[in-house]
């Protein structure tokens, strides 16, 4: 018989035992690995990484709910250029919705304590900044009978949800399981394994609640991420765990179905759910995170950059579709952080008007950015060149 939860203790256990150390091995290196990626690049050219990567971050929560968005229309959207298809520009609006949320809550995670974090308040306010940003019209939900509900921004649900073969806690006490979330997991954001271990925990818990009407795997994966910037475990948004919850899709939500199984027999633990089934999921996720931090390390290492950034700009040269001496102007800029744009021409050994013919065109195409007219120069990462320098990336 399905059972409908209404009591905190259902929730139980919050936290896996870790009687091998298995876990606790695996959230290390997530920290250590973390510190590794962030040390790699010079800050300016991280922050535009970091940039990039929140487009990646939103394509591939996107897609584990099972909206693809096109890397030409996730440009635009960023813009707020939308498109006059309405497919496509439903599309754009919701991966434009998460990008803005996710850079509201990386502003408001600065300095937040850990039990603000965990809170009730931050998880509404991040359902509510999301939804807020998209039309009226997307704000609903229809449910395993057909009907539609209408999704409040930031408000917890009013009915009861069943969510495959799961049945939600009651939403009148919605509120006495989310205050136990909040009192157990809030003192464990901090920057040590067991933190991290605690953070994919959490996530599990937090689905398993459904606060919300819809949105909940978003608003349960910006969360993660915010876990992770506040256990100083992000490398200052440099790597995404959704992207790697994304190319496993079938395995996260098995996983995660999983881990809502009742306690298996006498030896899983103490709590009603099964504590091994939690254990299996904080592994996998962990290991899914190392995985993830692996791969950004290999591809913003600081030679295999350079090589496609320049291969990317002479491939365009040869084809005349950018300037002579590009190749060298955005290697430089890579490296650098930032560039004088009067250094344009001194780098690829041209007049200072030809600098300037070179520095406009890779202005124009998002190559390089400036902030003012006259300001320094730094590297761009339009979705035209990024397929190039971070093959595999999206």
């Amino acid at each position: 018989m399905k059972r409908l939860y209404d009591h905190p203790s259902d929730m139980e256990p919050l936290l896996p035992e870790d009687r091998d150390g298995r876990l606790a091995q695996l959230g290390l290196e997530v920290i250590r690995r973390s510190e590794r990626l962030r040390g790699g690049l010079h800050p300016i050219t991280r922050r535009g990484v970091a940039e990039l990567m929140r487009s990646m971050n939103s394509y591939y929560s996107n897609l584990i709910e099972g909206h693809r968005t096109m890397p030409c229309d996730i440009d635009a959207a960023v813009r707020q250029e939308f498109s006059i298809d309405t497919k496509r520009r439903s599309l754009q609006q919701l991966h434009w919705a998460h990008v803005e949320t996710q850079r509201w809550m990386e502003s408001a995670v600065t300095g937040m304590k850990p039990s603000e974090l965990c809170g009730t308040e931050f998880l509404c306010q991040l359902h509510q900044e999301f939804y807020l940003r998209l039309p009226e019209k997307a704000r609903s939900v229809e449910d395993a009978k057909g009907m539609r509900h209408a999704v409040e921004p930031g408000k917890l649900r009013g009915s009861p949800v069943i969510v495959g073969i799961h049945v939600a806690p009651a939403h009148e006490e919605l509120e006495r399981f989310l205050g136990r979330f909040t009192e157990f997991y809030g003192p464990l954001a901090q920057s040590t394994p067991q933190g991290l271990v605690a953070a994919m925990a959490a996530h599990h818990r937090l689905v398993w609640i459904h606060p919300f009407f819809d949105g909940n795997g978003r608003v349960t994966r910006l969360f993660t991420q915010a876990w992770l910037q506040r256990a100083d475990a992000s490398s200052d948004g440099l790597w995404s765990l959704a992207r790697g919850f994304a190319r496993k899709q079938q395995d996260y939500k098995t996983m995660l179905a999983c881990a809502d199984e009742r306690r298996l027999n006498d030896f899983d633990g103490r709590g009603y759910l099964s504590e091994r089934r939690l254990h299996e999921f904080c592994e996998f996720a962990l290991a899914t995170a190392v995985d993830q931090l692996d791969f950004m390390h290999e591809l913003l290492g600081l030679e295999g950059m350079q090589r496609r950034i320049a291969g990317y700009a002479q491939q365009r040269e040869s084809a005349l579709e950018l300037p002579k001496g590009a190749a060298a102007a955005l290697q430089e800029a890579f490296l650098r952080g930032t560039i004088i744009r009067g250094d344009v021409a001194r780098i690829i050994g041209v007049s200072a008007r030809t600098g300037q013919t070179v520095t406009g065109e890779l202005l124009k195409q998002g190559l390089l950015l400036s902030d003012s007219p006259k300001g320094p120069l730094r590297l761009g990462f339009p979705s035209v060149a990024a397929g190039a320098y971070f093959p595999n990336l999206f």
